[in-house]
């Protein structure tokens, strides 16, 4: 298991909060997502075997919402 920080940039809400980590736990591979709104980013737990930093950010994107 590996853990990661991405910056999100355009999160706000309650429901921000809830698309992006639901989007990331929907992944195989994901364990955990966890948002955190004044920092803008979040906090993945994943296992690195399975997916990448590249898929999850491509699901944040579909989210509406823009990693660095």
């Amino acid at each position: 298991m590996k853990t990661d920080i991405i910056e999100v940039d355009g999160m706000t809400c309650g429901h921000c909060k809830s698309s992006v980590e639901g989007a990331l736990t929907s992944l195989n591979g994901v364990s955990k997502a966890e948002v955190n709104l004044d920092a803008k980013n979040v906090t993945v737990e994943y296992d690195e075997n399975m997916v990448e930093v590249s898929k999850m950010k491509t699901e944040i994107e579909d989210q509406g919402f823009d990693p660095k």
